[in-house]
Parts: C-alpha cells; sequence; structure tokens
C-alpha cells in the first residue's frame, strides 16, 4: 500500500433544490464580481444561464459572462477569459456546464494573477495563484468539479496537456441531476465512460493490497454500469441520472486512489486522438483502452482477473487466469458497443489512420521521446506506438 494524503475541499450541493443556493455559496466564498463561463447555446436555450443571471441580480452580484467553450477546450478562448476577467476586474469564475467548460474556468483563473503566458503552467512551471472558481455541472464526465486537474489543447499545432494543482480545486459545486436530462444519448454514454475509465486509471495499479479502495471503486465502477442503461432507456430517471453524476465526482477527487499509484496511460493516449481528431474524450478512450489492456495483461494478471470477476461478473477459472483476464476485457468491450462507443480508433473515426499520424500522436504523447507514461507498466514511446497500432 502506498502513503496517501487525501484533500478534497469542494462543498458539493447535490439535489433538485441545489441552484436556488447559488448566492449564498458566491457571497461565502468571496465573490464580488463573477464571470459567468459557459459553452454553446444549450444553457441558454436550456434557461439555466437566464435563472443564474436572475439570481445574481437579485443578490446584488455583479457579472459579465464568456460562453463559446468547446469540447477538448481551447488555449485561446482561455487567452481571451483572462483579458475580460482582467478589464473588468473580475473576482471569482462560476463555470457552468461540463469537464471542459470546468477546465477552461480553471485555466482562467490561473492566468489572470500571472504576468506571463498562461500555458507555461502546463510547460512544467508550479502555479502560485489563482482566482477562486465555482461549478454549476450540467455534464457528468470529467469529474473536474471535484478534481485538481485541468486539460487544455494550444491551438497551434493540436497539443493537449493536462496540469494539476489544488489551487485550482473548485471552492463548491452545484449539482442538479435533472439539468442532465436533456443530454443526447451519445454524450451520456461518452460521459459515463470517462467517469469508469477515471476509477479504472486508479484501480489499475502495481499496488494490489488496499481491498477498501478496491471495494469503492469496483461499487463504482458496477454502479456505473448498471445505470448508465437505464438512463439511456429512461432519461428522466432521476435515481440513475444522480448516481451517474455522483459517481463522475467520486471517481476523479482521489478517493478511488487511496493507497494506489494512479496509471492514466489511457487518458494520456487518449489525449493525443482528440487533440488531432477533435473526438469526444469518453469514445476516445474507449476505442484506447482494450488495446492497452491487452498490451499489458500478461505482467499483471491477477489484477485483471480481479477486475474481470468482481466488475464485469467473469466467472474466475482459477485454472486458466489468463483466460478469465481476457473474458473480462471482451465483456467491457461489449459493455462499450452496448452503449453505442467505439472499441477501436477505427469505429471511433470511421477511418484508419496513418503511420505518419501514429509517429505524430507518440511524437506529443513522449514530448519528443523525452517521457513516457503509465505507472502499472511504463509505457515508452516504443510501447505507445505498439498500442496505437493495436488500437487501430
Amino acid at each position: 500500500m502506498k502513503d496517501f494524503n487525501f484533500y478534497a475541499p469542494t462543498r458539493v450541493v447535490f439535489g433538485k433544490q441545489s441552484e436556488e443556493q447559488l448566492p449564498r455559496l458566491l457571497k461565502e466564498a468571496g465573490g464580488k464580481k463573477v464571470l459567468v463561463h459557459y459553452g454553446g447555446g444549450s444553457a441558454k436555450r436550456s434557461g439555466l444561464l437566464d435563472k443564474v443571471y436572475g439570481m445574481l441580480d437579485d443578490a446584488g452580484i455583479e457579472h459579465v459572462e464568456l460562453g463559446g467553450v468547446v469540447p477538448n477546450p481551447l488555449l485561446s478562448k482561455v487567452n481571451e477569459g483572462i483579458d475580460l476577467c482582467r478589464r473588468k476586474g473580475v473576482d471569482f469564475i462560476l463555470a457552468v456546464g461540463g469537464g471542459s467548460v470546468i477546465d477552461s474556468a480553471k485555466a482562467i483563473a490561473y492566468g489572470v494573477p500571472y504576468e506571463g503566458d498562461v500555458w507555461d503552467f502546463w510547460n512544467g512551471k508550479p502555479a502560485t495563484a489563482a482566482l477562486p472558481v465555482g461549478a454549476m455541472l450540467t455534464i457528468p464526465a470529467a469529474g473536474s468539479e471535484m478534481s485538481n486537474s485541468c486539460v487544455i489543447t494550444k491551438d497551434e499545432g493540436a497539443v493537449k496537456r493536462g496540469f494539476n494543482n489544488d489551487l485550482c480545486r473548485c471552492k463548491f459545486a452545484i449539482m442538479n441531476p435533472e439539468r442532465t436530462y436533456t443530454l443526447p444519448p451519445y454524450q451520456t454514454a461518452a460521459g459515463a465512460t470517462d467517469i469508469m475509465m477515471h476509477t479504472m486509471e486508479r484501480y489499475f495499479s502495481k499496488h494490489e493490497d488496499m481491498t477498501l479502495t478496491d471495494a469503492i471503486a469496483e461499487a463504482l465502477l458496477r454502479t456505473v454500469k448498471e445505470s448508465i442503461f437505464e438512463v439511456l432507456k429512461h432519461p428522466e430517471d432521476y435515481r440513475n441520472r444522480a448516481q451517474i453524476m455522483w459517481a463522475g465526482s467520486l471517481s476523479h477527487n482521489d478517493l478511488t486512489e487511496c493507497g494506489l499509484e494512479k496509471d492514466f496511460a489511457t487518458h494520456r493516449l487518449e489525449h493525443e486522438l482528440s487533440a488531432l481528431f477533435g473526438v469526444t474524450h469518453g469514445a476516445g478512450l474507449a476505442a484506447v483502452w482494450p488495446a492497452w489492456a491487452r498490451y499489458v495483461m500478461k505482467k499483471h494478471i491477477s489484477r485483471f482477473v480481479q477486475f474481470a470477476v468482481n466488475v464485469m461478473g467473469v466467472p474466475n477459472d482459477f485454472s486458466n487466469p489468463e483466460a478469465t483476464a481476457e473474458k473480462g476485457i471482451c465483456r467491457m468491450e461489449h459493455f462499450f458497443h452496448a452503449i453505442g462507443m467505439p472499441t477501436s480508433i477505427k469505429e471511433l473515426l470511421g477511418h484508419d489512420i496513418t503511420e505518419a499520424q501514429i509517429d505524430e500522436m507518440v511524437d506529443k504523447c513522449s514530448r519528443g521521446g523525452t517521457i513516457t507514461v503509465g505507472a502499472m507498466e511504463v509505457i515508452a514511446p516504443e510501447d505507445m506506438r505498439a498500442i496505437y497500432r493495436m488500437a487501430r
């Protein structure tokens, strides 16, 4: 078991009436002039933004707005937000949306007090200050509302990178499962995939003696696996929408990492796919994970057997653990297909990728061959290339 320091300071306000608490939460956090940051038109069309503005006006809290965040949020929008916040004297950022909006808000928060190029942080510079951020979650997937992670894509060169620092953890997260009723099925399924992968990236660890953390992770995975089918059939199923939404937060607030060492090789490999081709992150993870799993499985059979039996419901063949492990991966692939997710890059994109594109993704993922990814199994550039080829 690895020593750990669990830190989850975000206040979660969860339920049907949670949005009504926004003015109080902002005042408690010291927000006097708020940037309301959001994505496309759905937040406006649903009436949520009008509700937010009305509550802020009634509470006497000044606000400015910045929309236009896209999936795989862009550095150019972050810089636009930094400039707006400085000009308007913003002291708090409220993200209304999903993980892309929250990550964009976090990046803006880093950039406002920093005199240099905010991309410096994604190049390894430590952050020392950030504006406070709060979230009103509408898409359960990324878990950014409780994580210390912030993933941004640099427009020039399509470079997608993550930056982790506790300064960006949200002061509060308002979570109303009713706001997820209108999500398209594909987005719902991709979100569930991302939630499960955040958990699996921690579950697949070289540390195998933290049974309590394992049990929490396995229960979370089984719950999402069951609930996603219910919400795809019945979009206004509050109970199962709520379970998926809460699972999204628990999957990425480090709870399922306690005593373990996170891997995140699949995420790092997928980042290059979504940066290069603009695909939905959760779908990209589904396309890459089976190849990664088969590439590393034989060195970590016991972990994959445990996953197969405890999560995927595979009977344990004690005489052939490798067969049990392989059946677990196969069942995961069947699950992905059942909810409309791909299990290969060709399924994801609708066409093959070239060797030149694989080379480009390997070069970016390894930062020119200078770094490796993964922890359970260290993935060097030649391994990245092999996994991308297997995932084709």
